[in-house]
């Protein structure tokens, strides 16, 4: 295995789980690693919604984990390999990677080196920066699966994508378009409709002044085949009348509050587990034409907590965090 030449760096951690005022700039040791490993120098990390949720201590108590502190946030990131386990053959020291990885128990991605399992890591497609591989890997995943798995969607379908704007849904606006669908977008203010007007939605409304049923009977007038529901309200329970009788409706768990659909749709919740070959899948998709990964704003490390306060705030697409 090959020796990394510091000991030491810079992280945004926790001592304890809270607020904002939880996440303190530290030097902690650089993770050690394992056979399986690869450490990754951090150049961009992606800030989501679900790292308040962690922040706060919710998947340690939802999943059960006896949290150790100090601890580094972050589910996603990219940046250059800066040692691999001996197990590893598929990476080498310098190769431009990304990764998923949520509560690692070796430390999150808002530090300046992560050291992840060698099958939570891919190549960075060479279209992408390593800014927008960063703060993909979970939104991209989160969509494709989505998609793909839970939705079945096929060519020629018509598919309302609502939250089309936000990290999730301008991914999936790409990916449904690249599957062969029709696709109905639905976002949030007048840059988020001209957003996923450029990434290729075939019609756009927006969420909160437009008539998204009549949009979508329009568009589809013998109802829609498909939805894929990234914001949860009142306004997309309305918009999902309009899915047809036999039509399927999925929205990833932590969507709130939870869509609901007609009596004959079928609706599925779902999650993301990052894998090799749901990473391999999502490469070629990304490979096969022109793609955008939407990057709102990037926050140095040591104002992690306004990146985290900015979650707040309306973006498109996501927030990222620079470590190094």
């Amino acid at each position: 295995m090959t020796q990394t030449r510091r000991n030491t760096m810079q992280a945004a951690a926790l001592d304890r789980f809270g607020g904002l005022e939880t996440i303190v700039l530290r030097t902690l040791p650089v993770p050690e690693v394992g056979s399986d490993d690869v450490l990754i120098r951090v150049d961009s990390a992606g800030v989501a919604v679900w790292d308040v949720f962690e922040r706060e201590g919710g998947f340690a108590e939802m999943f059960g984990i006896e949290p150790k502190f100090p601890y580094v946030l972050g589910s996603d990131g990219a940046g250059t390999v800066a040692a691999v386990g001996e197990q590893v053959s598929r990476f080498k020291e310098g190769d431009r990677v990304y990764a998923a990885a949520l509560i690692n128990p070796k430390g999150g991605f808002y530090a300046e080196y992560a050291a992840v399992k060698a099958n939570n890591v891919s190549h960075v497609p060479d279209k992408l920066t390593t800014e927008q591989a960063g703060v993909m890997a979970s939104d991209a995943l989160t969509a494709l699966r989505g998609l793909d798995e839970m939705l079945g969607l096929k060519q020629g379908e018509t598919l309302m994508i609502f939250g089309a704007s936000g990290g999730i849904g301008h991914l999936a606006v790409q990916l449904a378009k690249r599957m062969g669908a029709r696709v109905l977008a639905v976002a949030s203010g007048d840059d988020g409709v001209a957003l996923a007007r450029r990434l290729g939605a075939d019609v756009v409304v927006e969420g909160h002044t437009g008539d998204v049923e009549a949009a979508a009977r329009k568009f589809a007038p013998g109802g829609l085949d498909a939805a894929l529901v990234t914001a949860g309200g009142e306004a997309a329970d309305r918009a999902l009348k309009a899915v047809r009788d036999g039509g399927r409706v999925a929205h990833p768990n932590g969507v709130m509050p939870e869509p609901k659909a007609s009596p004959g749709v079928r609706l599925s919740k779902y999650d993301v587990v990052p894998d090799q070959e749901a990473m391999d899948n999502l490469n070629r998709l990304i490979e096969a034409g022109p793609f955008e990964v939407h990057v709102a704003r990037t926050f140095p490390l040591d104002q992690a907590a306004e990146a985290h306060r900015a979650l707040d705030d309306h973006y498109l697409g996501k927030l990222a965090l620079s470590p190094s």
